[in-house]
């Protein structure tokens, strides 16, 4: 994939509970998938830039070795190629929580996705969910065995909804100096939790010490928009878009339409 242009937007299609999961009713997965389809449709009229799969809705999270089972990664990948097939010109990612990356990194490549969202990359940390500890070498190594090459590892570093005492003497650009060395091809900066804004400051540190993109993983909105413009190469939007800015409620095609004509406004200002 193309390094994201200034002001790229990846939106975010959260899908309805799982199989197998607590808050999953008897909807059947025609129902999900009917539901992803009309999420992707709306981005795609909006004229968004790309689009991430999560499974935000599958909570408590639990991590890959706590038994996260085969059944959420099936279910993934077809809500997966749903949105594929009805966005096909749109570069395409997925995130499988929590931490599930390989998960993920399957699904991208038997949907032909173009990234994934990655948690845990460089560094352990404790989460919501448990202690997830850093993956790099074994992430990475499995991409090469699945000839998933093409899929791009984009990373979250020091992530929301996480203490990361462990790793307070290490500070956020020492953190993304070691995603770099370690391969991967994008980080993600976020705010403490879902919807709350990333720290200025540490994007604009970021700026000067790293050649990865930077992306903005959380907190923006179009009352904010213009304060972020310049920090960062893309963002990833979700609860904004969603009524009354709620994560959990139905996604609004007008807050999709109105961001989105904020951020041609500010596109129109860049230097040709």
């Amino acid at each position: 994939m193309e390094e994201p242009r200034p002001g790229g937007t990846a939106l975010l299609i959260t899908v309805t509970p799982m199989p197998g999961t607590p808050l999953h009713k008897s909807n059947t997965m025609e129902s999900i998938i009917s539901a992803v389809r009309a999420e992707a449709t709306i981005y795609r009229n909006c004229g968004v830039d790309g689009l991430l799969v999560e499974n935000m809705h599958d909570i408590p999270y639990i991590r890959p070795t706590d038994g996260v089972g085969p059944e959420i990664t099936a279910a993934m990948s077809r809500v997966a190629l749903a949105v594929r097939e009805t966005v096909p010109d749109m570069p395409c990612g997925v995130q499988i929580l929590a931490g599930c990356n390989r998960e993920a990194l399957a699904v991208a490549k038997v949907c032909q996705l173009q990234f994934i969202r990655a948690e845990g990359f460089v560094f352990g940390h404790m989460a919501d969910e448990g202690f997830t500890d850093a993956c790099a070498g074994s992430l990475l190594r499995y991409r090469k065995q699945i000839d998933a090459e093409d899929v791009l590892v984009i990373t979250d570093i020091k992530k929301k909804h996480s203490s990361h005492a462990i790793t307070s003497d290490v500070s956020i650009a020492e953190t993304a100096h070691a995603a770099e060395f370690f391969l991967s091809d994008g980080l993600i900066v976020t705010g403490s939790s879902t919807g709350s804004s990333a720290e200025r400051g540490d994007l604009q540190a970021l700026q000067v010490n790293t050649t990865l993109p930077l992306i903005i993983g959380s907190g923006l909105t179009l009352e904010n928009l213009p304060n972020y413009w310049t920090l960062a190469h893309g963002a990833i939007v979700g609860s904004h878009f969603k009524v009354n800015g709620h994560w959990s409620a139905d996604l609004c095609r007008t807050r999709v339409q109105s961001f989105m004509k904020g951020v041609e406004t500010l596109r129109r200002q860049l230097p040709s």
